[in-house]
């Protein structure tokens, strides 16, 4: 038996969990609450229950002793996901400027060689000009009044005490500001959309911490409303809600590139009247068949694939992924493109960008850590981030356009295993 766990009974202990007499948590307690050797010891555990050998998943560069309490419960090891890069992608931004190479988990043949090709016709067509437009994350907590009176009551306090507010929220955060609240009534239902900006952080946690403050503030001040949730759908997080595609959540950016005809034409393989039509028919036309709320060929795949690598909460690829393309022939022939995401949530500090690979892959891009002033780097990686989906639009909506798709995934996505 390994001396990480050699005064536990494998055996034993597996038997317990099996009956439901001890959780998996609790297996830290037999190795003296190191986490580590809890890890091991959990592994060892499951493996003697299902006969299943966890030798990849126990290969890890974590010390789990740092991560518990921060990212990670009940930890056995790390699942490993391929990275690659794209690049280098020209970059006009206010924050980002430059070239960039982009760091994409994933285990999707062809998608990184796809981005990689947009961001060659990209930058040697003069780059994308990228553009937040808002930035803002939100949490919308839902308070349970008597009656229609009280709930525009409760409104009219909100927007009367302002000041009170901002004093709370200023109580449980250094960087963390309250902006702005939108309510919505639905009834003896109120709904307080409230906007915080958040710094470098993706600003989630930060935004339910300060929400919580404001509740204790309305409880105490105003006793007939009573917080039902802190969350009341509203936000709305991890979800596909048209409220985030109109009025923005997290990051609103905007990437527009002006790809010459000939970079169109033997980068990309086609022309530019081409990319133009199978924007407007499949993403447009094929879009509002399929009653969809975003109009894009494949956000999800860029951002999921960043997201992933920089440790983004990768179940927000569900509203940053919500966007839409737009492309037209200038006047000189060239194919104009742009992409717009109102709801791109990232951040550089916080939740999973601090672990090592996530923090290794933003550092590739130069935005790392916290900003100076605060906010601007969280603003740079957003705006890399909208260039290297732009880059990804343009090079899926040419392979379209060329017939190359399925040639594509044959020769990058198909190859078979040996051994």
């Amino acid at each position: 038996m390994s001396q990480e766990y050699a005064n536990a009974d494998v055996s034993h202990l597996a038997n317990r969990i099996v009956k439901g007499d001890l959780g998996l948590h609790k297996l830290d307690t037999f190795v003296e609450g190191d986490k580590n050797k809890g890890a091991a010891l959990r592994r060892a555990v499951l493996e003697k229950i299902t006969g299943v050998r966890l030798t990849h998943i126990s290969q890890t560069v974590f010390d789990f002793n740092q991560l518990y309490g921060r990212n990670i419960e009940n930890p056995i090891g790390s699942a490993h996901v391929p990275m690659g890069v794209a690049g280098p992608l020209l970059v006009k931004g206010e924050y980002a400027k430059g070239l960039f190479f982009v760091p994409l988990a994933c285990s999707e043949g062809a998608l990184v060689a796809s981005v990689n090709r947009g961001c060659a016709a990209i930058t040697r067509s003069g780059g994308a000009i990228v553009r937040v437009l808002r930035n803002e994350m939100t949490r919308a907590p839902l308070f349970r009044v008597n009656s229609v009176e009280q709930a525009v009551e409760l409104v009219q306090w909100v927007r009367a005490n302002r000041r009170l507010l901002e004093e709370a929220v200023g109580k449980v955060t250094r960087h963390g500001r309250l902006l702005d609240v939108e309510p919505y009534i639905v009834g003896n239902n109120v709904f307080l959309r409230f906007k915080f900006f958040t710094g470098d952080a993706m600003g989630m946690n930060m935004a339910t911490i300060a929400c919580d403050e404001i509740r204790k503030v309305i409880e105490e001040h105003l006793p007939f409303a009573h917080c039902i949730s802190l969350s009341g759908n509203v936000c709305t997080d991890k979800k596909p809600a048209h409220i985030n595609a109109i009025r923005g959540r997290g990051k609103t950016a905007v990437a527009e590139a002006v790809v010459n005809k000939d970079v169109v034409s033997k980068v990309l393989k086609t022309e530019p009247e081409a990319v133009v039509e199978v924007n407007v028919r499949k993403n447009y036309v094929g879009s509002a068949t399929a009653g969809s709320i975003s109009f894009n060929a494949h956000f999800a795949n860029i951002i999921a694939a960043i997201f992933i690598a920089t440790g983004q909460d990768v179940a927000q690829v569900v509203e940053s992924s919500i966007g839409y393309t737009y492309a037209e022939v200038t006047e000189g022939g060239d194919l104009y493109i742009s992409v717009t995401l109102p709801s791109l949530e990232v951040g550089t500090v916080g939740g999973g960008t601090w672990l090592p690979t996530a923090r290794e892959a933003l550092a590739l891009m130069g935005c790392a850590g916290g900003g100076d002033p605060v906010g601007s780097n969280a603003l740079k990686f957003a705006e890399v981030v909208t260039a290297a989906v732009l880059a990804g639009e343009l090079s899926l909506l040419a392979a379209l356009a060329a017939h190359h798709l399925a040639e594509a995934h044959k020769k990058l996505g198909r190859r078979k295993r040996h051994g």
